[in-house]
């Protein structure tokens, strides 16, 4: 039984409409997928369970906004909306106070940093990392990721020397994009720049990509999977484009063929690191469609898997693990399963 008739027989995808051509290319290199085990994260930033999966039930990986709910830009794509969730701190001593109180009373284990741009895409973590620095020399086993936004090297420099362990950035491939969008006035190199800065240091370092970030239209991704195939990353996230954030009339979303493809094309092209689904794409069949593509294509994780991820992995034979952190580090207690399971923290 080939792949697409097995696929057929998975509840949570009964009503799915799976492109036959792509499945039948994600089989055809299926010793790609089947060769290596798949990981879903479950961080504590939101909420989470679905028919396969629980959520870890505590505030083991949080993230925090520097700036709270606001953002310079204001981008088309997210409207700020992003930041909402994420736990304010707004100066360095209430970062402090947060992570301490959570870290006596909620097993912490690491914690995202993040927050709103200005309008040069920039985030002033500067002051916030003599607290990490401190919050490390007294909890190291305390993993801290960071978003960095566009930055130079000094201040990647600072970054590792306070002990951040993970950084993140958004790698855009397209000028259009970056003015359209962004409503910024920044080039392609200033984001690979910044790439080249923070591959200069140890810590690991965690492109991402954002599929249809041009108003829903592929436009970019293959020029940012060109700069970051350049560099000698940890892993690379990538992420679809969600409609609902964006400013309203604007964004389409993106065709799930053309999710799955750039998928196969990442896998190829980043074949020695790792590829994992972020956080952000589509809910409802196409966020369960994206998961299977991502199983098959051979992706090494998904944060938040949808409905059905775990029985796509079980159906095409690929052993998978939970861990209750931000897909970009892994930490935690960690399951490892051939079937489907449940699991509680």
């Amino acid at each position: 039984m080939g792949w697409l008739e097995s696929l057929s027989n998975i509840e949570d995808l009964e009503d799915a409409n799976l492109d036959a051509a792509l499945v039948g290319e994600f089989e055809r290199r299926a010793e790609i997928a089947v060769s290596r085990p798949i990981r879903f994260s479950t961080p504590t930033f939101k909420e989470y369970e679905s028919t396969e999966l629980e959520g870890c039930g505590k505030n083991s990986f949080p993230a925090f906004s520097i700036t709270a709910g606001e953002c310079g830009l204001n981008c088309d794509h997210c409207q700020k909306k992003i930041l909402e969730p994420m736990i304010p701190a707004t100066n360095p001593a209430m970062l402090d106070e947060k992570v301490r109180h959570l870290v006596e009373t909620q097993e912490l284990q690491g914690f995202l940093l993040s927050g709103g741009s200005n309008k040069k895409n920039e985030i002033p973590y500067g002051r916030y990392m003599p607290v990490v620095e401190q919050l490390k020399r007294d909890f190291p086993d305390l993993k801290i990721a960071v978003h960095t936004a566009l930055l130079d090297e000094q201040r990647a420099r600072g970054m590792e020397a306070a002990g951040v362990d993970t950084v993140m950035m958004d790698v855009i491939g397209a000028q259009e994009t970056i003015e359209q969008v962004y409503k910024l006035k920044r080039s392609v190199d200033d984001f690979e720049e910044t790439l080249a800065a923070l591959c200069s240091t140890s810590m690991e370092v965690t492109p991402h990509i954002v599929i249809g970030l041009h108003y829903g239209q592929i436009l970019g991704e293959a020029n940012a999977l060109d700069m970051v195939s350049r560099y000698d990353i940890n892993a690379l996230v990538l992420v679809v484009i969600m409609p609902f954030y964006a400013k309203p009339g604007t964004f389409v979303t993106p065709e799930t063929t053309d999710v799955g493809r750039i998928f196969l094309e990442a896998r190829e092209r980043i074949a020695d690191q790792q590829v994992l689904l972020g956080c952000a794409r589509p809910p409802g069949m196409h966020k369960r469609v994206t998961d299977a593509y991502a199983i098959m294509a051979g992706l090494d994780g998904i944060a938040f898997p949808a409905d059905g991820a775990v029985s796509v992995a079980h159906t095409i034979g690929r052993p998978f693990e939970q861990a209750h952190s931000c897909c970009s580090i892994k930490i935690g207690n960690n399951s490892l399963a051939q079937g489907r399971t449940r699991w509680v923290a």
